[in-house]
């Protein structure tokens, strides 16, 4: 197909530039009308549909960069071949075009995933669901954003002259080729394998509870290659994704965020355990934090000067039992200062009684040897 010439004539090179200018100016006036009103009946067809009105927003640009691309495409595939610069330029449209692509796709992925995100709240207080579901989400989408944006950069490499011949010498030296590449993108290929065994087994999920290295925090972001762990004093800790795979930690929501928390405390003998539980109780009640499951005191272990006193309580999430148990541990020893404070621990001591015999014989000779003595201490010799 060629493009037609005036008057039967066949222009010159610089006429056929211009010709095939104008054309894919035109072309691409068209695509985009064309692409405008698409996306208006798609948007009117598909109203209802959260998936499909997202990509028409979300991915709006790409796909008009596309059709644009696409419609030059068609234009300088019928242009003459004697034209000026033609080679350079279709395989500039070309790789523009598979880059669009690209971006196109992507633009999708990130659709479907705002999609499921808008879905799925997790601002809820029942919200396991929601972040085992955003969790997957985020990590597949990174990991789709990964594999396209190789796919495409494979793309264009392909269309390099003589990138099979460069294909095929690495393959001829693959056996070092490979043993090095291979080390060298150890942590990122391991990071990747890592993220893909998260995203589906999922021992860590966004806004989890961890105790990492001793530190508590909640899971802010997880990335293609690490964690971001908010701690409680606004702290981040990065942590790689295949740390997660390889090493213990504790995850306080793995299954639900409810949480029981202890107050211990050493009391004398002398206290009544039975007061100390009426009050225990009648504290939990009233506190806000308490879910309304556990409310236990126990004597859990005695020494030979005091009581331990264990009180068991649970709260619907660990935010609410740190509050409830330094609530508990205020309330309960105002409780035995104000009504048992003789409860409260003490040093006891016991005097042992002296016989007057050995008391009138130490006294004797400490008179015997009055110069040892010097304002009643003993002298140095």
């Amino acid at each position: 197909m060629e493009l037609p010439f005036l008057n039967g004539v066949e222009p010159g090179p610089l006429q056929s530039g211009l010709i095939v200018a104008a054309a894919a100016v035109a072309a691409v006036v068209i695509a985009v009308i064309l692409h405008r009103i698409g996306i208006v009946l798609v948007r009117k067809l598909v109203r209802n549909r959260p998936y499909t009105t997202n990509v028409t927003r979300i991915a709006f640009r790409a796909s008009q960069v596309c059709v644009a691309l696409f419609a030059i495409r068609i234009v300088l595939t019928a242009a003459p071949d004697d034209m000026p610069g033609l080679r350079s330029l279709s395989y500039l449209c070309t790789v523009a075009l598979i880059l669009a692509l690209t971006w196109f796709v992507m633009r999708c992925i990130v659709s479907v995933s705002a999609t499921v995100i808008q879905l799925n709240p997790y601002d809820v207080a029942d919200n396991l669901k929601a972040r085992r579901i955003l969790t997957q989400t985020r990590v597949l989408t990174r990991s789709a954003y990964f594999i396209v944006g190789l796919l495409g950069f494979s793309f264009v490499l392909l269309t390099l002259p003589g990138a099979r011949q460069f294909g095929a010498s690495l393959l001829a030296s693959a056996g070092v080729a490979g043993l090095v590449a291979g080390i060298a993108a150890r942590p990122v290929l391991g990071n990747f394998i890592a993220g893909l065994q998260i995203a589906f087994s999922q021992p860590i999920r966004l806004d989890d509870v961890l105790i990492v290295n001793g530190e508590w925090g909640r899971v802010e972001e997880i990335t293609g290659t690490f964690v971001v762990v908010r701690i409680w004093d606004e702290r981040r800790m990065i942590v790689p994704l295949q740390w997660f795979i390889e090493n213990p930690f504790e995850n306080w929501t793995h299954t639900s965020s409810t949480i029981l928390g202890t107050v211990f405390l050493w009391l004398d003998f002398c206290l009544p355990v039975e007061k100390l539980r009426a009050e225990f109780e009648r504290v939990c009640k009233q506190a806000p934090q308490w879910d309304g499951r556990v409310c236990v005191l126990q004597v859990t272990d005695v020494s030979d000067r005091a009581m331990q006193i264990r009180m068991l309580v649970s709260a619907q999430n660990s935010g609410n039992a740190f509050d409830l148990r330094c609530a508990i541990r205020e309330s309960m020893i105002a409780f035995i200062a104000r009504d048992y404070p003789e409860a409260l621990p003490r040093l006891r001591s016991a005097i042992d009684p002296v016989e007057i015999g050995a008391s009138s014989d130490q006294g004797r000779n400490l008179a015997d040897r009055p110069d040892e003595i010097i304002d009643g201490s003993p002298r140095q010799a």
